[in-house]
């Protein structure tokens, strides 16, 4: 493998792995507070997407621009589904309900996405999405990069909510023990319907940039929670950091088996690896066992 080709994985593996991290941490802060996965995070990827598809065939409006919109209406979405569905989980069979229930939500909101759009596939497109630089021979794509910057905007400003306000004290109370904040004062019903809106919100843009570089349906969703899963199982549930680096270091290692091996292994690369760690490391990279962390 030479010098470029390396160059050019870790460059995919920072550009894209950063908007994969964004969506998986707003998955990890969901489970983090609430012990739900949401299993559905892959199909409201793909909402968003559609929501900045029809913004921008229907009204014009610029995929960037579209995310002042999209953005606050998937937080209510977020808002809605964990009202009406998360909120009556209870108990010690909470988790596991938690996946059969976001899996139907899923299910709903796939069919919805059929009858309104068709199965056929559409791409988001834009006079920049095709526009590309090169620095020394390694090319950049200035949706790309684009997606990487409004990654760390967005993870910056989840990080300013956690460590710099007094909600996020609130949040990471009840990311280390629900009942202890209970206990001092925390309204943790709030807490939990407020993330489980903000970890809905963050799969605007990661739509936005995923139907921006990719071809998708509502179908698209199954390969999408994969990936995501894997990657908060492979950082740690609920850790925030290790969504992060899990999301850049899978890209990375999937681009370069991908280019020393074949394409072909490039994606079954992210579970042999996931394997790998957990034999080690049954609770991810930075997982801490019987317990949760920010």
């Amino acid at each position: 493998m030479n010098a470029i080709a390396l160059l050019n994985a870790a460059k995919d593996g920072i550009l894209t792995g950063s908007v994969y991290a964004l969506m998986a941490t707003g998955l990890t802060l969901i489970f983090g507070v609430m012990d739900i996965i949401n299993v559905a995070q892959g199909i409201l990827v793909i909402l968003g997407a559609y929501l900045s598809y029809a913004l921008s065939v229907h009204l014009g409006i610029d995929l960037f621009v579209g995310l002042l919109i999209t953005i606050p209406t998937l937080f209510v979405v977020g808002v809605v589904i964990e009202r009406v569905f998360m909120a009556r989980l209870k108990g010690p069979e909470k988790t596991a309900m938690s996946i059969l229930v976001t899996y139907a939500v899923s299910l709903l909101i796939e069919g919805t996405l059929n009858t309104v759009f068709s199965v056929n596939v559409v791409q988001l497109q834009a006079s920049y999405v095709t526009r590309s630089f090169s620095i020394g021979g390694v090319h950049f794509g200035f949706i790309y990069v684009a997606g990487f910057v409004m990654a760390a905007v967005l993870l910056s400003a989840l990080y300013f909510m956690l460590y710099r306000t007094r909600f996020g004290v609130s949040v990471r109370a009840s990311l280390a023990d629900q009942t202890s904040a209970a206990l001092v004062g925390i309204d943790v019903r709030r807490v939990s319907t407020i993330c489980f809106g903000i970890g809905v919100a963050v799969t605007a843009a990661g739509g936005m940039i995923y139907g921006s570089t990719n071809a998708f349906n509502a179908s698209t969703s199954y390969d999408l929670i994969s990936r995501l899963l894997t990657i908060i199982v492979l950082g740690g549930m609920g850790s925030l950091g290790g969504a992060m680096l899990a999301g850049v270091s899978m890209v990375f290692i999937g681009d370069v088996v991908g280019t020393v091996w074949s394409p072909v292994w490039s994606t079954m690369s992210y579970f042999v690896v996931l394997v790998v760690v957990l034999l080690v490391r049954p609770q991810g990279l930075f997982g801490k066992q019987s317990a949760r962390v920010a």
